[in-house]
């Protein structure tokens, strides 16, 4: 059954909030809008639905109980700490996304190799939380 489609008010919000961040982080959109406008419209439809834009392309037992975690609400912790966005919301130019400081077991770099970040001065606003962010992803199921 398809989704009903997300409020227009909370379509534009998260669209400022891709702009703003891409900006502040060095990203950049995807370069097939589709890729975008999917994840854009699900983030807005977590809005409407749970009050937070927690990231449409995981799976969630409960949602309401993932957004008192925090770890997923858009940008996710991955895209703080490790500058890596697992919708390709955030990504190079070229529509990958940045897998230079991810530890070597994780599933970006074994799905997109190494990637270099195009921007190192961007972005990154809790990099002095990955050690905490590591113990958190090998202790919960993906």
């Amino acid at each position: 059954m398809p989704h009903p489609p997300p409020s227009e008010n909370n379509v534009k919000r998260i669209e400022k909030m891709v702009a703003s961040y891409n900006a502040k982080s060095g990203t950049s959109k995807h370069p097939d809008a589709k890729v975008t406008e999917s994840v854009v419209l699900g983030l807005a439809r977590h809005l409407d639905t749970l009050g937070r834009p927690l990231c449409p392309c995981r799976y969630y037992p409960d949602k309401t109980e993932e957004i008192k975690h925090r770890t997923w609400i858009c940008p996710c912790d991955d895209m703080n700490v490790y500058k890596y966005c697992h919708c390709l919301l955030f990504t190079t130019p070229e529509g990958l996304p940045v897998t230079e400081y991810l530890p070597e077991d994780h599933e970006g770099r074994a799905i997109y190799g190494l990637v270099k970040d195009p921007t190192p001065g961007q972005g990154r606003v809790l990099q002095a939380k990955a050690a905490e962010r590591e113990a958190e992803r090998k202790a919960r199921p993906s």
